[in-house]
């Protein structure tokens, strides 16, 4: 917006409200004078354009986007603590109790007992927010003493750990929630209601799926996978605890019935036939041909929400695999033993499979 006020338009425009009778030069006086708040007041109009842009929802970033979007009651989502199975096994590799609030570590992270599943099998809680804490598996060292512990265990992500909140996340569901409004039990209010649940990434509504007062919602976990069945049920708890009963007591309206169901997976195995540069070979560039797969199945997934059916695409995955390096041709992919596109079912999202790639 203030683009032109730079500061040789602003001395330009000083120094012409000066007497043509004085020396105006470089150096001069009236020059060295005039200079100096030339440069804070073009200084003045680049903080004035930044504050200009920070006022308005769609040029807003950080804490004033973070304001801006809580006068209209859509808060950032903070970041949330990753919970973990834990398996604690004895010298006889059977598995044993431990106390709840026993702290273990594994890397640079701290999980915490929380709550006991079954024997010898707990909810670890972690200690650091955001996706940091569903990376690591395997071994966990004991901070704290257990007795007859010979061996722990980080196993599977129950709910998975989320960052804060994106500038531009918030931003769209600003946007959602001024052009989309959400009342009483409709589709978006259930979206806000459900994607709003720690360790949910987004959601699908289905009204009436079994007549009047059903819903279904059908969920995938925010790290873009499988949701686990604690997931499930933690979800299922928070909107609609006595399924079947109507009674109002969860998040959903008083004569809804809800459902809560997850994605399910179709694994993608990927056969294909390379041309490669030089002397390099198949199993030299095999790790960064299955990155480049998943890194197109993941984006597919984080759209899964936005599309009736999510569909598979060869050129998709040939143009991916040209940018591997190394790769100089792609013929005869096929996915799922065939030559053409796939499409998923509704509530299908791909998982990366095997992959066959011939030199």
């Amino acid at each position: 917006m203030y683009e032109h006020m730079t500061y040789e338009a602003i001395l330009e425009r000083m120094l012409n409200r000066v007497s043509n009778s004085i020396d105006k030069r470089e150096g001069s006086v009236i020059y060295d004078a005039l200079a100096p708040a030339a440069a804070e007041l073009a200084q003045m109009y680049i903080e004035l354009d930044i504050n200009y842009n920070l006022s308005f929802a769609d040029t807003a970033s950080g804490e004033y986007l973070t304001r801006r979007a809580a006068e209209f009651g859509v808060n950032r989502s903070v970041a949330t603590a990753a919970v973990r199975q834990g398996l604690f096994y004895n010298a006889s590799h059977a598995l044993m109790d431990v106390p709840i609030g026993t702290r273990y570590a594994i890397a640079d992270l701290t999980y915490t007992v929380t709550e006991r599943i079954s024997n010898g099998v707990y909810r670890l809680t972690c200690e650091s927010t955001g996706t940091v804490g569903n990376e690591q598996y395997g071994a966990l060292l004991p901070i704290d003493f257990v007795a007859n512990l010979a061996r722990a265990e980080l196993s599977e992500v129950l709910v998975p750990g989320e960052d804060e909140e994106s500038d531009e996340s918030l931003r769209q569901r600003l946007y959602d929630t001024v052009n989309e409004p959400a009342f009483g039990g409709n589709v978006a209010d259930y979206k806000n209601k459900v994607n709003a649940i720690a360790g949910i990434g987004a959601t699908k509504v289905y009204p009436a799926w079994q007549g009047g007062g059903t819903v279904k919602c059908t969920v995938i976990s925010s790290d873009w996978s499988i949701p686990s069945s604690a997931l499930i049920h933690e979800a299922q708890t928070i909107i609609d605890p006595s399924i079947n009963s109507a009674q109002g007591i969860g998040l959903a309206p008083i004569g809804h019935v809800v459902t809560i169901a997850g994605v399910a997976g179709q694994a993608i195995n990927v056969e294909t036939t390379l041309t490669l540069s030089g002397d390099v070979t198949i199993e030299q560039v095999k790790a960064d041909i299955e990155a480049s797969i998943e890194d197109y199945l993941l984006q597919l997934r984080k759209d899964w929400a936005n599309q009736q059916q999510l569909i598979v695409r060869i050129a998709q995955i040939d143009a991916r695999l040209l940018t591997v390096t190394s790769v100089e041709d792609v013929t005869d992919t096929k996915i799922n033993g065939s030559p053409t596109n796939l499409t998923l079912g509704t509530d299908e999202v791909p998982l990366l499979g095997t992959v066959n790639a011939n030199g």
